[in-house]
């Protein structure tokens, strides 16, 4: 007579998506901050010209007025992005695929309102790319964070598609989802304090 062992316990979750996307959203993060670091040593170095109250650095050009009404709408949808990429998590968890699927479409659709926001700031400064330090900066900054929102878009894309496929499942693609969107509106909340308000 043999007898058989009982089955082992099942191996713990890997989540590679969840890690991967951690290490990720961190290497952005210190992409980020250095890119904003390299502004401010370009602001503290920039020349001082008369202005109105004495002397002022000479980093933002006279002529160019940065909009702060589309900027701080940018920051205020951010926000809500985190709510709803939260509520994806929250809904996920509970099975609910309807509130997972808008919850996950509203953040999309958040980053598109991003997007506009930045391409209205883009024709209302009009600077050019070659039009001095400060426009070079500017682009190179605001264009990678452009970037970088249009990669959180595909994700949400990517993670309705994953869920609604059948995935139910695996959670690890939606919570990877909100990293995203944290470290957006992370990114953000500095590039909006840097770029836009101390200018």
């Amino acid at each position: 007579m043999t007898y058989a062992l009982p089955a082992g316990p099942q191996p713990a979750p890997k989540r590679q998506v969840l890690v991967a996307t951690g290490v990720a959203c961190a290497a952005g993060a210190t992409m980020f901050a250095g890119m904003l670091a390299i502004w401010l040593r370009f602001r503290a170095a920039a020349p001082l010209r008369e202005g109105e109250r004495g002397l002022i650095s000479d980093w933002l050009p006279e002529s160019v007025k940065i909009p702060e009404v589309p900027t701080n709408v940018m920051l205020i949808t951010f926000g809500v992005a985190c709510v709803m990429a939260q509520w994806a998590v929250y809904a996920a968890r509970r099975g609910d695929r309807t509130h997972t699927t808008l919850a996950i479409a509203v953040t999309a659709l958040m980053g598109f309102a991003a997007l506009n926001s930045q391409a209205f700031v883009y024709t209302q400064m009009d600077i050019g790319l070659a039009d001095g330090a400060y426009g070079t900066m500017f682009y190179a900054i605001t264009g990678t964070f452009t970037a970088l929102t249009i990669a959180g878009i595909t994700m949400s894309v990517v993670s309705v598609l994953r869920y609604l496929g059948g995935r139910v499942a695996e959670r690890d693609i939606i919570a990877a989802h909100a990293l995203v969107w944290y470290f957006l509106a992370a990114a953000y909340a500095a590039l909006w304090f840097v770029v836009f308000v101390q200018k």
